[in-house]
């Protein structure tokens, strides 16, 4: 069954071509750049910053925003769905972003740049599509790319948050195990993604150095602010996870569905509590 899931060409295991997606893909990335402060690492010295990678970009984002923001940067983004990138490159022509390219391309896979080209790399949230084995070669491919003295900042997650819905918490656990099941998670025990853990060796074993990581925690509780953004995220994401939770043998679609409308409406709960945790993990290559 894992096998199965792993040798179709798109690994992601939402729908990248679903319009829910592409709006749950942006109204996600406005708000974790939010949390995370802005755009760019303030430790971030921008002069030095020129041309700008962001893989598996979805609707183009942060990208654009990060065009926008510093129009003297040359900012490029990459992702497997031909109609986020097209999305993406509509965008950039409507906000006349003439630094913004799109292009469709697979992370999986060696990336059709030069050497040394970007001075930063970024990327986020590959876990939903990057399998354990393939992440030190992707790793590594972003150290081809950059050039020395260049940047790479990965961000993930380990799970869709701690919240105090029965419902909701069980879908994570099924989420969890279908992760397991599939070979896609580094949890050894099926617990989470178990991805945070790894990032900076990921980086120190491709040569990064000056490794820094901070933690972020987006509080989506009844009263806080970001609840009605997550709420609609998970709306979208959860309906969006039941065929690969069903294609995994965890649930079946009665009890999927069942659980999607509980934990919906236990989200609007006044008493309703919830946490989402993220890492951010910033290297730098040598300087030659």
């Amino acid at each position: 069954m894992a096998s199965t899931w792993q040798d179709e060409e798109n690994l992601y295991v939402l729908d990248s071509e679903s319009g829910a997606e592409m709006a749950r893909l942006m109204d996600q990335d406005m708000l974790v750049t939010q949390s995370m402060g802005g755009i760019l690492p303030e430790e971030l010295d921008t002069s030095t910053i020129h041309r700008v990678l962001d893989i598996a970009c979805g609707p183009g984002g942060w990208a654009l925003a990060t065009a926008f923001a510093h129009p003297e940067m040359s900012v490029a983004g990459i992702d497997i769905s031909p109609i986020m990138i097209k999305y993406a490159q509509a965008q950039a022509h409507v906000r006349t972003l003439q630094n913004a390219r799109f292009y469709v391309a697979d992370a999986t896979k060696p990336l059709e740049f030069p050497d040394g080209h970007f001075d930063l790399v970024n990327a986020r949230f590959m876990i939903g599509f990057m399998p354990p084995p393939l992440w030190p070669r992707l790793v590594q491919e972003c150290r081809r790319i950059t050039r020395p003295g260049g940047f790479l900042r990965l961000t993930e997650c380990d799970d869709m948050g701690h919240t105090s819905s029965p419902a909701f918490e069980k879908l994570w656990l099924m989420c969890a195990r279908s992760f397991q099941l599939a070979e896609r998670s580094f949890s050894p025990i099926g617990r989470d993604f178990g991805i945070t853990p790894k990032m900076a060796a990921f980086l120190r074993e491709a040569g990064y150095q000056k490794i820094q990581q901070k933690a972020y925690a987006i509080d989506f509780s009844a009263e806080a602010e970001a609840h009605l953004s997550m709420y609609h995220d998970w709306g979208a994401g959860l309906k969006l996870l039941q065929p690969f939770l069903i294609k995994m043998r965890v649930t079946s679609q009665k009890e999927a569905d069942y659980l999607y409308e509980q934990a919906l409406l236990e989200m609007q709960a006044d008493d309703f509590c919830g946490m989402w945790y993220l890492l951010s993990v910033l290297g730098q290559l040598p300087e030659l």
